[in-house]
C-alpha cells in the first residue's frame, strides 16, 4: 500500500494505491491517522482510483479514520473509486457516511 497526500485550498486530497488488507492495515492506519493529524484543512477527498483491492480489514481501517474525523467535524468524501471498491462501498452502506463525488 502506498499513500500520497496534499493540501490544496483546505482540502486533503489523499490517494490510496495498492491493496488495503489485513497485511497493509495497520500501515495505512498509522499513516493516515499522521497525515489526518497534520495541516490545516476542512474536508477530506480520498480519491480510490488506485486502490486494487480491499476486505473487511480494510474497510475498518476507513471507518475508523471517518470516526476521528467526524469528532473534528471534518467530512470525508470518496472519489474515482475502482469498480471493486465501488461494490464493496455500495454493499455495506459506507456512501451514505462517507458520500461519493465526482
Amino acid at each position: 500500500m502506498h499513500i500520497k497526500s496534499k493540501i490544496y485550498k483546505n482540502t486533503l486530497y489523499v490517494l490510496l494505491c495498492g491493496e488495503l488488507d489485513e497485511h497493509s492495515a495497520t500501515h495505512t492506519r498509522s499513516t493516515l491517522d499522521s497525515v489526518f493529524s497534520g495541516g490545516n484543512f476542512n474536508q477530506v477527498i480520498i480519491d480510490l482510483s488506485e486502490l486494487e483491492f480491499m476486505d473487511s480489514t480494510g474497510i475498518g481501517v476507513l471507518i475508523g479514520r471517518y470516526k476521528k474525523m467526524k469528532a473534528r467535524h471534518i467530512p470525508i468524501f470518496i472519489t474515482n473509486p475502482s469498480t471493486h471498491a465501488e461494490k464493496i462501498f455500495k454493499m455495506t452502506g459506507l456512501y451514505d457516511i462517507m458520500p461519493k463525488i465526482v
